[in-house]
């Protein structure tokens, strides 16, 4: 099963942080790590996604449908990773995943999947990971793009 994790694209500053849009330089990054995944994405991915607007502007260079999109607000809120990975059906999700997010999460989720550990990996803004996981195999970084 594949598990992608995107932290959301550069963002500009603004009024609040649920508000915050894209900056020119996230628009770019967003274009390239969507690019990216229209190659190597499989068929049949379920999208998760923060609601705050930098979020929702990052996954929309990949997925303008709203149909094919679920707005996540465990995402933006400081749920624990636990809760995220429980409503997300881990570990029985048989179909690939993407989530659309903030650091500390995304990190905090990486290290949960790959290591379990509680320690967040590094996640630079805009930063697509790509995990693999196979039952009674081994859990695997297939890729790390930083647009």
């Amino acid at each position: 099963m594949d598990f992608f994790l995107w932290r959301h694209a550069n963002a500009a500053a603004g009024a609040s942080d649920f508000e915050r849009e894209l900056s020119p330089l996230g628009h770019q990054q967003a274009g390239k790590a969507a690019e990216w995944l229209r190659q190597h994405a499989p068929a049949g991915l379920r999208i998760f996604v923060s609601p705050a607007v930098r979020a929702r502007q990052t996954v929309a260079h990949f997925c303008d449908d709203e149909n094919n999109i679920q707005l996540c607000t465990p995402l933006y809120e400081n749920s624990s990773p636990n809760e995220i990975l429980t409503m997300l059906g881990w570990p029985d999700i048989s179909s690939p995943v993407l989530i659309v997010g903030h650091q500390p999460m995304m990190g905090i989720l990486a290290g949960r999947l790959l290591a379990d550990t509680p320690c967040p990996a590094s996640f630079r803004t805009g930063a697509l990971w790509w995990l693999r996981f196979e039952k009674g195999g081994q859990n695997q970084l297939m890729n790390v793009l930083e647009p």
